[in-house]
Order: C-alpha cells, then structure tokens, then sequence
C-alpha cells in the first residue's frame, strides 16, 4: 500500500533540498492543483494504484541518484538529478480518468474501478514534461534531453522510427542514465513492490 502523505512530504523535501533554480515553487505549487500526487503510474502495467505517479518518480529519482554517483562521483549535479527524477513524468497530471469496468470475480460479473487515459493535453510524453516545466522553471539543455527521451525506444517517436533518440544519447550521455533509471525503477524497484503493479 502506497502512503501518498509520506511520498508527498518526501518529494516535496527532496525538491527543495536540492533544487533553487527560479520557479521551483511556482512548479511545486502547480503540482499541488493537479492530481500528481494521487495519481496512479500507469493504467495497468506498473503502479496503476493511487499515489504510483509519485512513488515512481521517487524510484527513478533514487536510482538515477545510485547510477549518478557510479558515474560521475563527486561531480554529480544534484539540481539536475533531482529535477530530472522527481519531475520526468509531470505529463501524466490531470492524464488518468477512474472509470466502472465489468471483470469476472470467482465466475461473477463485478463492477471495479478502473484507470483509462483522458488526455487533456495531447502533447506526447516526454516532450510534454519538458514543455509543462519550462512554464515555470528553465531546464538546461541536458536536462531537457534526458526528460524529453527517458522512454528511449519505448517512445511512441521511436516506435514510429525517429532515431533522434540515439544521436541524443550520443551526446547528452546523462539521458542514457535517465533512460536506465526509468527502466530500472519500473522493472525491479516496482516488480518488487508486488501486486501494486499488476
């Protein structure tokens, strides 16, 4: 079970720790508006529970930390490792709708909530994060590699064969950790997490 206050206190902590680039509270307080903190993950794959959105952007905002310090030790940029973590996923605010489904219970038809996706702003995934933070705080050009490709191949743009991805990777290689740590945190931090993902 996801404790949603915790999550809360601990993301907003960690971005005012870390991060003091104009806007950031600008940024916080608008994800206080939305449902970022309530919302589940995904519609089924991985924390499609309430509060998953924000616990996983604490699991990659963790591991992207880990796979940072292996990289790059002391040098590690803190702000960009916590604003890329905590805030990659910013796109799936005011993204899921809870609907009624019919699903078969021990040979019964019962109603149960459901997620389905209602997206009021159809401006892709990562591409979206970076433009809904940009309106309040700059990102750097790294940092907006990182957000905008975090999903690597699994970017609907790659899926229909861009390959802009790779040459981001070439040259930003703090997108690549980004991508990893994404990959990790929905693979094996939340697969861990038992059935909250299924």
């Amino acid at each position: 079970m996801i404790d949603i206050e915790s999550n809360k206190e601990e993301f907003l902590s960690i971005a005012r720790e870390n991060i003091h680039r104009d806007g950031i509270e600008q940024l916080l307080a608008y994800l206080e508006t939305t449902d970022f903190f309530t919302a589940p993950c995904s519609t089924r794959f991985h924390l499609s529970v309430p509060g998953g959105l924000c616990q996983h952007s604490l699991n990659v905002y963790n591991r992207l930390v880990r796979l940072c310090l292996d990289e790059y030790g002391d040098e590690m940029n803190d702000e960009s490792v916590a604003i890329c973590g905590l805030f990659h996923d910013v796109c799936k605010t005011r993204y899921y709708k809870t609907i009624m489904r019919n699903v078969k219970e021990n040979g019964t038809w019962v109603e149960k909530p459901s997620y389905t996706v209602e997206d009021s702003l159809p401006y892709g995934h990562g591409e979206k994060s970076v433009y809904i933070i940009n309106g309040y705080m700059r990102l750097n050009r790294e940092e907006a590699m990182a957000i905008n490709w975090h999903m690597g191949t699994f970017d609907d743009r790659a899926k229909g064969g861009s390959y802009a991805f790779e040459a981001a990777y070439k040259k930003f290689p703090f997108a690549v950790l980004m991508h990893a740590a994404d990959l990790m945190a929905t693979y094996i931090d939340e697969n861990e997490e038992g059935e909250e993902n299924e």
